[in-house]
């Protein structure tokens, strides 16, 4: 189930979805009828308390609930396989929180990461709260999980893709960095940081350079910023 305006239309433009059931109040029906006046009969009008029900009194749905089935999930090999010169990943290290996972795959999308990679097991939930607080940049950016992220890194650096974590505590700043043009960028839960092994396997342990009297950010905001600098370096 996705619900909120852009989680939804984002959804209902993607091919790659397998839409199964499009619920609208007659106000969103109508202030997003370029998007929804396609799918005809599949389109149910109903009242926003119906939609209430369906996804819980606090979720702000905003007039929209879809049923469709889950995107398809690549796995590493085929992230690997992208022919370009340039592979920009971010590696999240059992995040949990769907609101800054959410925001990470908003920064992900708009800074044309090519995938994010996850444990499968004590990782986020992929959840209708995930879609919503993504904003629509679930369909833009592919999550992979993958059962051991050690083994997953060991194979990211087998393919020349530079492996990058970051823990505010270290001395070695992210933007002495440079000719990283297949980079993996790897952020910790916040407190625990990444695990022993994760670090273990990163080919670089770095800090962003921030000058202020606080030192760690918010992980989703870590990644913004690291994302910017990688993306900066590479203008």
């Amino acid at each position: 189930m996705i619900y909120g305006g852009h989680a939804v239309i984002a959804a209902l433009q993607n091919p790659a979805r397998k839409i199964l059931k499009l619920s609208a109040t007659e106000n969103a029906a109508h202030r997003f009828s370029d998007v929804l006046k396609s799918f005809g009969d599949r389109l149910k009008i109903v009242k926003a308390e119906e939609l209430d029900r369906m996804v819980g009194a606090e979720a702000v749905h905003q007039g929209l609930v879809l049923h469709a089935r889950p995107l398809p999930e690549p796995g590493l090999e085929q992230i690997l396989a992208i022919e370009k010169n340039r592979l920009l990943l971010v590696i999240l290290d059992q995040i949990t929180d769907p609101h800054n996972v959410g925001a990470i795959l908003r920064s992900c999308a708009a800074f044309g990461v090519d995938a994010i990679i996850l444990p499968a097991r004590n990782s986020v939930e992929f959840s209708s709260v995930l879609a919503k607080a993504a904003s629509g940049a679930m369909e833009h950016v592919p999550l992979v999980r993958v059962t051991n992220l050690a083994r997953a890194l060991k194979t990211l650096k087998q393919a020349n893709v530079s492996v990058v974590g970051f823990d505010s505590e270290l001395s070695d700043d992210f933007e002495n960095l440079s000719d990283l043009n297949r980079i993996a960028l790897v952020f910790g839960a916040e407190g625990k940081g990444m695990r022993r092994l994760t670090r273990e396997n990163c080919d670089h342990l770095v800090r962003l350079n921030i000058s202020g009297p606080i030192k760690s950010l918010n992980v989703s905001n870590a990644c913004a910023v690291a994302l910017y600098a990688a993306c900066r370096n590479k203008a």
